[in-house]
């Protein structure tokens, strides 16, 4: 089917029905009737030989094919939006703009404070929404369009996926002030004969400092798995329990409890952080400047 005979607003109903999974939300949106947007639905349907949409309660559920199609209408969308609203032009302190960031929440508590001082001084209207995505979907998102920029660990990306380098971060160990096994320095023979706790959202598998252990044959008892650094360091003002994490934001959280703070017994890889774009915001100018206050938050 050519492109001269598909109304490409289609599509842009297309992609409000999929991120709201509503028609009414839809609707809303876009600041159109619901019989408009469902028209247009059908519309579509009737051109894609597709229901698109399952109705399951009040969600409309996305059909295999429109998953598959759905990142590169939002790519190609972003598309046209950067070049019809003249690329080129981006005026911070004027822009009502709304980015979207992918950033895991163990580097929440560490990145924003810099990078909301710096956004708030130069673009007073400007807003900021941080998701946690699937490593997995990562490139995805960023192709689409539904992710500006996102900070992760250095991750196997395609080459359409930029990256910088942003800094690297030592690994330490936390453990209260007055534990039995641990004085001024922490050895590796007293690090394996604490109990330990892990913070990580998934549900299983190692952390870094597992994978250098077991280079050595060597194995730690993890006590207990929780979701969230500040959980663990509130377990370890009550335990006997050991933390290891990032030093960037074990800083920051032991403000509140002043446990020690050793350097993790193994020589062991920087955790190295990057931030990622995707080729297309190579030269978009307000991708620039999000790319530039990260950045500068790195370095304040």
């Amino acid at each position: 089917m050519h492109i001269s005979k598909i109304d490409l607003n289609l599509f842009i109903v297309f992609e409000a029905i999929y991120a709201e999974a509503s028609i009414t939300r839809a609707s809303q949106k876009m600041n159109l009737t619901q019989p408009a947007i469902s028209h247009a639905l059908n519309r579509l349907r009737q051109m894609l030989g597709d229901p698109l949409f399952e109705r399951q309660g009040h969600v409309m559920t996305p059909t295999p094919l429109a998953r598959s199609i759905i990142a590169p209408v939002r790519q190609a969308l972003r598309g046209f939006e950067l070049t019809l609203s003249g690329a080129g032009r981006f005026d911070a302190a004027s822009s009502e703009r709304s980015f979207s960031l992918g950033l895991r929440d163990v580097l929440e508590a560490s990145v924003l404070p810099p990078l909301m001082s710096g956004v708030a001084a130069q673009a007073p209207a400007v807003t900021l929404n941080t998701l946690q995505v699937s490593r997995r979907e990562l490139e995805g998102e960023l192709a689409a369009g539904t992710l500006d920029a996102a900070i992760d660990i250095l991750l196997p990306l395609s080459n359409d996926i930029r990256r910088r380098q942003l800094a690297g971060d030592r690994t330490v160990v936390l453990v209260r002030r007055g534990h039995p096994l641990v004085k001024r320095k922490l050895d590796l023979e007293t690090y394996l004969k604490l109990e330990h706790i892990q913070a990580s959202s998934r549900r299983r598998g190692p952390g870094l400092e597992d994978m250098e252990l077991s280079r050595l044959g060597l194995q730690r008892r993890i006590r207990l798995r929780c979701q969230h650094y500040y959980a663990a360091c509130r377990v370890v003002s009550a335990t006997d329990l050991a933390l290891t994490m990032p030093e960037g934001l074990a800083r920051i959280v032991n403000q509140q409890f002043d446990h020690k703070l050793l350097p993790f017994p193994l020589e062991i890889p920087a955790l190295d952080v990057y931030l990622y774009w995707h080729a297309s915001a190579d030269n978009d100018p307000a991708s620039q400047w999000l790319r530039a206050q990260i950045t500068a938050a790195f370095s304040a």
